[in-house]
């Protein structure tokens, strides 16, 4: 009942930027943690960052200092602004979202997945 959207990954030279963006749709009462993973060639999906609802975030030690996270609520979306990539940045990018549907009679918790998106860091 939510789909996130992901977009603005692509071909980058090293030292370059790029903004992922993933936008939240459905039957949505709150986001309480939006999160983006990645998945490099032949290794498992790793966390590369997680924002609150409270705005507290946490990096992956690989990224602090040049990857931003950060949220507007009121659109449903989450953005990961990457900086000073470097060729090992280059993975598969994941949105990652987990809030609580306005259902009825009760509100439900919801954790959902965004299609990936390619991320190439190469001269």
């Amino acid at each position: 009942q939510v789909q996130l959207v992901v977009s603005g990954g692509g071909l980058v030279q090293p030292g370059g930027s790029l903004r992922l963006s993933c936008a939240a749709s459905g039957n949505i009462f709150s986001i309480n943690v939006m999160g983006w993973y990645r998945q490099p060639p032949g290794k498992q999906r790793e966390l590369v960052a997680i924002i609150t609802s409270g705005d507290t975030t946490h990096y992956a030690d690989s990224v602090k200092g040049r990857f931003t996270i950060s949220r507007d609520n009121a659109k449903h979306t989450g953005y990961l602004q990457m900086n000073s990539l470097k060729p090992e940045d280059t993975a598969v990018y994941y949105c990652n979202s987990i809030g609580v549907l306005n259902t009825t009679p009760y509100k439900r918790a919801y954790n959902t997945w965004g299609q990936g998106t390619q991320v190439t860091v190469s001269s």
